[in-house]
């Protein structure tokens, strides 16, 4: 629509800003493998150091206190992504830079956490060792941000199931790949970090150079203050009641299943007394992977197809609770085995819908990379809790099968939680 006045020039009204609209068009193979693979190399980042590396650290600096020294760096690593997740959301939403909104914070997290992996494989003691593993969460958790705020920015609604499930394919390939680097570097965490830092760094190349993003308009973004910046990251569950409830049953799935991978290695090498630990976490992770890839990928489809999300979450829920139980009522290698089978059914699929189903509970979409880093703090929350959860569970309550009783109970109440979201089917 046009309006003239005498003496000025035409003004230009133009109906709808297209960064911020719902997506229609299907995004293409190649988008989709870019953001798995960054996911990847995200995940070998993480779970490499949190499976093994860190736990071999930290034997090595203190091995009468390894569980405690453990607790301690995983527990501030944690702290710091519970900050840098929505952060990084609220600034990517805020980008005005000609690379985009979202690719700029994928490029300065990588380089982060690269840069803090390798500084982490030559650590003094304890207190570097906190303060690197710190800044690798603060780098990695920002390249996550910004790729996960991507997927609402470019999917339809009804491709989200499909991306979710391919997403959720590159986070176990990123676990599997984090276990095959600790199996291949042993007890030679110096190694194990420098190979987490080239996949990091080669994971997000392809999406770097696909050049596919939203580009906001100085125009478009909103008058800045610290006030409403710092409020925006308190989102009221009253005022938005299915946001709430997904963050809560996200939180409370996670608990459980950190509670579960803590002390995987210990409990292999303390419970099990399987000769070796470390390609005894590899063989499970490839179990967990194997499943987990096939029902995310199914899941999704299904779930898309269906036009349903919380029946595959519920369920997929309770599966990973029977998987905690197995754990805790058979402490043997065949025990071990059967748990990460089932529990890579369950997690496949709920990786994949519980995803598809945050995406489609967000307030806002002006600022859907911070409200996701929120619902990211329901990822990164449970890493704070867990060990201080699981330390005096296994040392002083009983050991691994109270560990894993726990880990099934807060786990069934994810699932029970979810029947309170009324907004997606």
């Amino acid at each position: 629509m046009t309006h003239h006045l005498p003496g000025r020039p035409p003004v230009r009204h133009t109906p709808a800003v297209p960064v911020f609209a719902d997506p229609v068009v299907p995004v293409r193979p190649r988008w989709i493998t870019a953001v798995v693979l960054v996911n990847i190399g995200v995940n070998v980042a993480f779970f490499a150091p949190l499976q093994v590396l860190l736990a071999l650290q930290a034997e090595h600096f203190d091995p009468a206190g390894k569980e405690a020294v453990l607790a301690w760096v995983t527990g501030w690593g944690a702290v710091v992504s519970l900050v840098a997740n929505p952060l990084f959301g609220a600034l990517s939403d805020r980008t005005t830079w000609r690379l985009g909104r979202r690719v700029p914070w994928v490029l300065i997290g990588t380089g982060l956490g690269a840069l803090a992996l390798l500084a982490l494989s030559g650590a003094p003691g304890v207190a570097a060792m906190t303060a690197l593993w710190c800044l690798v969460q603060l780098g990695c958790n920002g390249t996550l941000a910004a790729i996960s705020a991507a997927v609402p920015d470019r999917v339809p609604v009804r491709q989200r199931g499909n991306v979710g499930g391919m997403i959720s394919m590159g986070t176990v390939l990123g676990i599997l790949g984090g276990s095959a680097i600790g199996a291949v570097a042993g007890r030679n965490f110096v190694l194990g970090y420098w190979l987490c830092m080239a996949a990091l760094a080669l994971g997000t190349v392809l999406y770097l150079l696909a050049g596919e993003d939203q580009q906001l308009s100085a125009g478009d973004r909103q008058p800045f203050s610290w006030l409403s910046f710092l409020a925006g990251f308190w989102i009221s569950p009253r005022r938005y009641p299915d946001y709430g409830w997904a963050w809560l049953t996200r939180f409370l799935v996670n608990v459980g299943n950190h509670l579960v991978t803590l002390y995987l290695l210990y409990f292999l090498q303390d419970a099990v007394r399987f000769p070796n630990p470390s390609v005894g976490v590899l063989i499970l992770t490839g179990i967990y992977a194997l499943t987990t890839l096939a029902t995310a990928v199914v899941g999704g489809l299904w779930s898309d197809r269906a036009a349903r999300r919380k029946p595959f979450v519920i369920g997929s829920s309770a599966i990973i609770a029977v998987a905690a139980l197995i754990l805790a009522a058979f402490p043997t290698w065949p025990g071990a085995l059967a748990g990460a089978f089932v529990l890579g059914i369950g997690y496949g699929a709920y990786l994949a819908v519980d995803f598809a189903l945050l995406t489609q509970v967000l307030p806002s979409a002006r600022s859907r990379g911070r409200d996701l880093g929120v619902i990211n703090v329901a990822n990164s929350l449970p890493q704070v809790l867990a060990p201080l959860i699981a330390f005096p569970l296994v040392v002083f309550l009983g050991g691994y099968v109270t560990l894993y009783v726990v880990a099934a109970v807060i786990g069934l109440l994810g699932a029970v939680f979810v029947v309170r979201i009324r907004g997606v089917r």
